[in-house]
């Protein structure tokens, strides 16, 4: 079963399994699953997430940012060995096993956070790549819903969940449907629909979504009793 273990410096203060099918939240406030107690953790500063095969470390819009082998990120795919650095603790993500799977194609005051300005984290930010980082501009790009819903769902992340797990930005009910079973995720390039898991796949336009398929402008996306459009937007600069 992969792992998390929480260090400072070079002393483990705790470890904690990775089950299939579970989220953990990381950060300083109580309520996290993996609670880092350093006043340059956020409240809620990330999360890991079981999605399929994989394990999906997401930034929750940490002030201080989440690195991944010292590169900083918004999402990340875990593998064996990944070392997490969340403040100015870490966590050694353990996955001796090989269960872990990357999906293909796709990474004091205890109510406020300090804002961390050490060399260490500076260094760790000027090294990070452009790709990893938050993009300039949010996208104005959405999901319209036409059945099963109402209104409009902002994609306003870089992965957006679909499926029956309350933990999805979009929780679409059935006994066949995975816990996630889709995602959107925004890349340089455009938005791509990716079926994740369980019986019910979803559909681009009528046509069964295998693997991974690029989204157009106006598509029309099924996944169970949920039909939604999805609409491009354009780049706020």
């Amino acid at each position: 079963m992969p792992t998390l273990t929480l260090k400072f410096k070079d002393n483990i203060i705790a470890e904690y399994p990775v089950k299939k099918g579970q989220s953990l939240t990381i950060g300083r406030l109580s309520d996290n699953q993996v609670v880092v107690e350093n006043l340059a953790v956020s409240g809620h500063h990330a999360k890991l997430d079981s999605v399929g095969e994989g394990y999906l470390l997401t930034d929750l819009q940490s002030k201080n940012h989440t690195f991944v082998n010292s590169q900083m990120i918004t999402s990340h795919w875990l593998k064996h060995g990944d070392v997490v650095t969340v403040g100015k603790h870490t966590l050694l993500f353990t996955d001796e096993e090989g269960a872990a799977k990357v999906p293909e194609g796709a990474a004091g005051d205890m109510d406020k956070t300090m804002v961390m300005d050490t060399s260490d984290h500076r260094q760790m930010v000027a090294k990070s790549s452009p790709s990893d980082s938050p993009a300039k501009g949010a996208s104005s790009a959405m999901l319209s819903y036409l059945a099963g819903g109402e209104g409009e769902v902002p994609l306003d992340k870089k992965l957006f969940k679909i499926g029956k797990a309350a933990t999805n930005d979009i929780v679409v009910g059935g006994l066949l449907m995975g816990q996630t079973a889709a995602t959107i995720s925004q890349r340089p390039n455009g938005f791509f629909i990716a079926f994740v898991g369980g019986r019910v796949k979803p559909k681009v336009n009528g046509e069964i979504v295998k693997d991974t398929v690029k989204l157009n402008d106006f598509d029309t996306i099924e996944i169970g009793s949920a039909k939604m459009q999805f609409l491009a937007g354009k780049s706020k600069k």
